[in-house]
């Protein structure tokens, strides 16, 4: 078969879209399950979150007369097309890692910002001032993390002296995973708490705030347009836990019993979300950015500095 329709296979089936989003909307209903739980609720049924998708794909689309239309249109797709890409590489990396090409974490990286950049775009062309405003704040929350993220990140490449992930993945089959090393470990926590905001979670859901600003960049996004912001974060909910089990946690294998083993690696890391979710205030935007450029910034160096001395 060819090679271009095996890869665009990948992109639409799996592991690309069909497969990351249905998995990341399951996902999403164990976290509204658990929190529900949590606040002494039943919970949605499994298939509430389809529900929700179906149900917005079929209202209408309100175009606001004060939005740049282009922008405010494009922006859901870039962050949807951008996560799709992101699953198919990180999906094709595990399960063979023998595929790869110079740079493909530094790639990965790059496409990780897509996402939050289109929400950034979506909220400035709304046109709206308190969408505007969210934009604003999710900007500001990108730089606060993607220093701290980076520095951790570049501990793991440096530590097996690739930038490709498949050749990380193979490492750790060799040596054992990464989190054997405490330099690591603690690479590995600062990954987590970059996770949170990344994933726009309580106590970093700044930009969405419904308490304050209505959804912030979402405010003027209706019907299929916001289903699709919606799928792209529930789609997030997969792809970024994956890519800290591929860089810490020898990756997954989807043979035999490690599927299971892959599957607890994954959800490990959602509780760990899910709880902080629901234990933890929402913090002002301030008080997240000092928050990463301070205490998380200085933990990741740390981390960098223990891999340098060999630990």
């Amino acid at each position: 078969m060819n090679h271009w329709l095996l890869y665009l296979i990948a992109f639409l089936i799996f592991p690309g879209f069909l497969f990351t989003g249905t998995f990341g909307l399951l996902v999403t209903w164990v976290d509204r399950k658990v929190t529900a739980l949590v606040q002494y609720r039943v919970g949605p049924p499994l298939r509430q979150p389809f529900y929700d998708l179906f149900k917005l794909w079929h209202k209408e689309l309100i175009l606001p007369r004060t939005a740049r239309k282009t922008g405010f249109l494009l922006a859901p797709f870039l962050g949807l097309a951008a996560t799709t890409l992101l699953a198919t590489m990180l999906g094709i990396f595990n399960l063979n890692p023998e595929i790869r090409f110079v740079g493909d974490t530094i790639v990965i990286l790059y496409l990780m910002l897509l996402p939050p950049l289109s929400i950034v775009w979506g909220g400035f062309a709304s046109g709206n001032p308190i969408s505007a405003l969210g934009a604003s704040r999710e900007l500001k929350l990108m730089i606060g993390y993607e220093l701290p993220f980076v520095i951790a990140v570049a501990t793991v490449l440096f530590k097996v002296g690739s930038f490709s992930l498949g050749e990380i993945i193979k490492y750790q089959q060799v040596h054992g995973v990464l989190l054997n090393h405490p330099s690591m470990w603690i690479a590995f926590l600062v990954s987590l708490i970059c996770l949170q905001a990344k994933l726009a979670q309580v106590p970093f859901d700044i930009s969405e705030a419904e308490c304050e600003l209505m959804e912030g960049p979402f405010l003027e996004y209706s019907g299929p347009a916001l289903g699709i912001f919606k799928l792209t974060q529930a789609m997030q909910y997969v792809v970024v836990p994956w890519f800290l089990i591929s860089l810490f946690w020898g990756g997954t294998v989807l043979q035999g019993w490690s599927i299971l083993w892959s599957l607890l690696k994954y959800l490990a890391i959602i509780v760990v979300v899910v709880l902080v979710k629901n234990t933890n205030p929402r913090v002002r935007i301030d008080q997240a950015v000092n928050f990463f450029w301070g205490w998380v910034t200085l933990l990741a160096a740390v981390g960098m500095v223990l891999m340098l001395s060999g630990y």
